[in-house]
């Protein structure tokens, strides 16, 4: 057995949008229903930015070890413990404990929980070799499974099956993507696919589009070239898309995804723009019946699923690994728009 040591490499900070630190941290130890996961790579997420920047009316735990795609080996747990073995493959997720008492959790919405304790958020993360995980939230990871391409599975894959759960559309229906050039983006297009539906891309710029393309998006619309969204959108899709996925940090996005989308249509929220206001005229959404829905994140059984769908060669997500001491370069990218797919961290470097 791996020797665990008392201090690792990790990224905190201690103030929101202060300094990101790369340094030595204690390794914490698991309470009596955790795993302790020595974690192999994580993701980076656009939340893991929001967290940091402190944009939520939800305080951050302070100083914070962000990150909740977190994928490794578990190398300790607490007694209670019982669905983990040492040496087992584990993933850390958004959600990393619910109360499992209260109306939410009983009906499998845990995400709902009003005590729910969140990775990367409330809970210290993924940016770190060495991390706790509540035992029922983890992941299960099958063990011949890639950790560095399975990691942006756990949250950006499990956000973005669920958003298509929930718009609840049939196959060959139309889904638009809008935001599709980015993580949750690349994989709404490939979990669309597999769903039987019918994607149309939105994003910008000519590489973007390229990759929604490759990706199986049949049409892409570009927000930076093409003068009438609308009306392009609804052409493509012959009156509108059946359902709209808004992963974007665009708040014009989101609002105008109401005027596009088909009458009787699904509009799911998803992405999380810092005091952002869905806008949908009264009249236009009676006199078309739309539904406006927001999407949270997956519960245990969303997880398993949209890890199978990976598992089956069915999605796959864009990446590159860097080291985890580049964490800072990352977020200005991620900030400026500028990353296609996934980051993914490498904890070792």
């Amino acid at each position: 057995m791996t020797e665990i040591p008392e201090t690792q490499k990790g990224c905190i900070f201690y103030e929101n949008h202060g300094e990101i630190f790369y340094k030595d941290i204690p390794v914490p130890q698991p309470k009596a229903n955790e795993i302790l996961i020595n974690v192999k790579y994580s993701g980076v997420c656009h939340t893991d930015l929001h967290a940091w920047h402190g944009d939520w009316p939800l305080d951050v735990k302070l100083p914070l070890v962000g990150g909740h795609e977190g994928a490794g080996v578990v190398v300790a747990k607490g007694e209670n413990v019982t669905n983990f073995e040492i040496g087992d493959y584990a993933g850390i997720k958004w959600l990393n404990g619910s109360c499992m008492g209260c109306e939410y959790c009983q009906q499998g919405a845990e995400p709902n929980c009003p005590a729910a304790d969140l990775s990367g958020y409330t809970h210290d993360g993924s940016f770190q070799q060495y991390a706790t995980a509540d035992a029922v939230q983890a992941a299960q990871i099958p063990k011949d499974a890639d950790l560095a391409a399975i990691a942006p599975i756990l949250c950006a894959g499990v956000t973005v099956y669920k958003a298509l759960k929930t718009a609840d559309l049939r196959p060959g229906q139309w889904v638009a993507v809008s935001g599709a050039g980015g993580g949750l983006g690349s994989l709404a297009i490939q979990y669309a696919n597999a769903m039987g539906l019918r994607v149309l891309a939105i994003d910008g710029g000519e590489e973007k589009g390229d990759l929604c393309k490759e990706l199986g998006a049949e049409v892409y619309v570009d927000f930076m070239t093409e003068k009438d969204i609308v009306k392009a959108i609804q052409d493509a899709t012959n009156g509108g898309p059946h359902g709209v996925i808004n992963v974007s940090v665009s708040e014009l996005a989101i609002s105008q995804s109401c005027d596009y989308v088909r009458a009787l249509g699904k509009v799911v929220l998803v992405g999380l723009p810092a005091g952002a206001v869905c806008k949908s005229p009264v009249f236009q959404q009676v006199v078309k019946s739309i539904e406006i829905k927001g999407s949270y994140v997956g519960n245990r059984q969303d997880t398993a699923e949209a890890i199978d769908f990976f598992v089956r060669g069915k999605v796959h997500c864009p990446f590159k690994i860097v080291g985890l001491s580049e964490l800072p370069r990352v977020f200005k990218l991620m900030a400026e728009g500028k990353i296609l797919g996934r980051y993914v961290l490498d904890t070792t470097k």
